[in-house]
């Protein structure tokens, strides 16, 4: 078996240390014995991308946020499926990421934060939100392992009905937050509802053809 190989490591601002590893051509993010991200499980992220785009279809130079770059699937998908107006903001809180995306990490990236339509900015998601007011079209959210937060606890806030509010006074109106999550949340759903989103949960796969883990992504849009 080819040996796994540390390629970096990432302080989180409150949380424990991200550690990049690659194996032959493949590519992993862990934080401690938790594997957050693989170059071989693009799916889900890509869905979140492609079905958050369908739901904007009709609408003149969307704006989007995505909360969370990861490995980038989410973006490259995103890019692909929108036009040459549209717009994409990119809040990454942990900078070597982007390091990394721009390093080993190249060809997965495929040039999409040099895109054109693309601002980056290395900040925490949730102030982002916070400081906008009818800014978004679709507000997209990797942000650890959804809800049960797993990389540092500040993650929370994002996803309490506080931070729901917030994102529902930052989308503009008939916006869609979509959220991802490595399993589906009840409690979760019921807080989106509560916080005046009507819900659509759909489950996906973590694998193109569907294969691999479930995972799910709510899209909420403000009633």
């Amino acid at each position: 078996m080819t040996p796994r190989e540390l390629l970096g490591t990432a302080a989180v601002p409150g949380g424990e240390e991200l550690r990049l590893f690659r194996r032959g051509g493949d590519f992993t993010i862990a934080l401690g014995g938790n594997e957050l991200m693989n170059s071989r499980m693009s799916g889900s992220e890509e869905a979140l991308a492609e079905m958050s785009c369908d739901r904007l279809r009709g609408r003149a130079a969307p704006h989007l946020l995505i909360g969370g770059y990861g490995m980038g699937f989410t973006l490259r998908a995103a890019l692909a499926r929108l036009g040459p107006d549209a717009q994409v903001t990119v809040a990454e809180l942990v900078p070597e990421i982007v390091e990394w995306a721009r390093g080993p990490m190249a060809a997965l990236t495929a040039g999409g934060l040099d895109d054109r339509r693309v601002e980056l900015r290395i900040t925490d998601v949730s102030g982002v939100i916070g400081g906008a007011v009818e800014a978004f079209d679709a507000i997209l959210l990797d942000v650890d392992n959804g809800p049960d937060g797993l990389t540092r606890e500040g993650n929370d806030r994002i996803y309490s009905m506080p931070g729901l509010e917030r994102a529902r006074r930052a989308l503009r109106p008939g916006g869609v937050l979509a959220i991802w999550s490595a399993a589906p949340d009840a409690r979760f759903t019921r807080r989106l509802k509560d916080a005046g989103f009507a819900v659509e949960e759909v489950p996906v796969r973590a694998r193109r053809g569907g294969k691999g883990a479930h995972h799910l992504i709510w899209f909420a849009q403000a009633r």
